[in-house]
């Protein structure tokens, strides 16, 4: 049966109604009847071709909530059980990174939408190994930008045990940004934010931020010299790095999970000095997911969003192009 969706026909194009005749379901795989599809900046970049690495038709969405309609006779899921999936569909599972439990990091994996028909659909077939149950505390549209941006800050913040106590810096308010202050604030942390736009300081420390700063005005962040342990970086733009490596406490970490264009100019000095740290972050492993989803029910830690039926994917990516969403949009069936 072919499976409704939306799609891109080109680069920088409206995305279009589109119907496809999915591969047979393998013995490992699941289909997904959709019921939320977060919209992240990435199904921007993959519509636009922003990244090479897109064809068309292209149906992006990888922020995927919904029902198991069908199982493998391999899949651990079952039908009816509700699950997610987020950026990630498949990996070797046989390499040293794979059998290391960092998936993500397999030179082999496959996105849910690069290649293959992603979330902005009526239904979606993938790996059943990367596709997890949800906790019953998690409300569908709320948790759907877990499956992405929330592993995304989430896993770092593990990797590098950020502790509870820790004066934490937060760069970029945004579907990312926001989920990082709420997860620290949940671990017992204390969080700055730094943001460009000075009318979300309310919202900001509504979210659980014990300061709120601006991200460009070197003189603000000049404020919080030697404060931070941590300084985790949600965005895609050029920033002082310099002055935001000296907020750096000694053995303090700059970890970056947005991606500024060009290169980064640091003085070696500057890392020498206090043993000071700049890493990146992709995404999370499966083991991360599940670490991530399993914390945010806990904690009750979800996305703030905006929802729109799935047949306004248009205006809805133009209100994510136009930075006008608190904090993330999710499409619904």
């Amino acid at each position: 049966m072919a499976i409704s969706a939306f799609a891109a026909p080109a680069a920088k194009q409206p995305l279009v109604e589109y119907a496809y005749e999915p591969a047979p379901l393998g013995a490992a795989e699941v289909e997904i009847e959709i019921s939320h599809c977060g919209v992240c900046h990435s199904d921007l970049h993959l519509i636009d071709n922003d990244w090479r690495t897109s064809t068309y038709p292209l149906v992006p969405g990888h922020e995927i909530v919904g029902l198991v309609a069908a199982a493998g006779v391999e899949s651990n899921l079952v039908v009816g059980q509700r699950v997610g999936t987020g950026w990630q569909r498949s990996a070797c599972l046989a390499c040293e990174h794979c059998l290391a439990g960092n998936e993500n990091l397999c030179p082999f994996q496959e996105a849910t939408c690069v290649g293959h028909p992603g979330g902005f659909a009526r239904r979606i077939r993938t790996d059943a190994r990367f596709v997890f149950p949800l906790p019953r505390e998690l409300e569908a549209a709320a948790a759907a930008p877990l499956l992405c941006a929330g592993v995304t800050v989430f896993a770092p913040l593990r990797r590098w045990k950020v502790r509870a106590g820790a004066p934490v810096g937060v760069i970029g308010i945004g579907g990312l940004g926001h989920l990082a202050i709420r997860f620290l604030r949940a671990m017992g942390c204390e969080p700055v934010a730094f943001t460009s736009s000075p009318d979300k300081r309310d919202e900001v420390l509504r979210l659980g931020a014990v300061d709120v700063a601006s991200s460009t005005d070197a003189r603000e962040v000049r404020r919080f010299a030697d404060r931070f342990e941590f300084v985790l970086s949600t965005v895609p733009s050029r920033l002082d790095w310099i002055t935001y490596l000296q907020t750096l406490k000694p053995n303090g970490v700059l970890c970056l999970v947005g991606a500024p264009p060009g290169l980064m100019s640091i003085p070696a000095g500057q890392l020498l000095t206090s043993q000071r740290v700049i890493c990146g972050s992709d995404i999370g492993s499966p083991g991360a997911i599940r670490d991530t989803l399993a914390f945010a029910a806990e904690h009750n830690v979800v996305a703030e969003v905006e929802t729109a039926p799935m047949a306004d994917a248009n205006a809805a990516l133009q209100r994510v192009r136009d930075n006008r969403v608190r904090y993330r949009m999710v499409l619904t069936n």
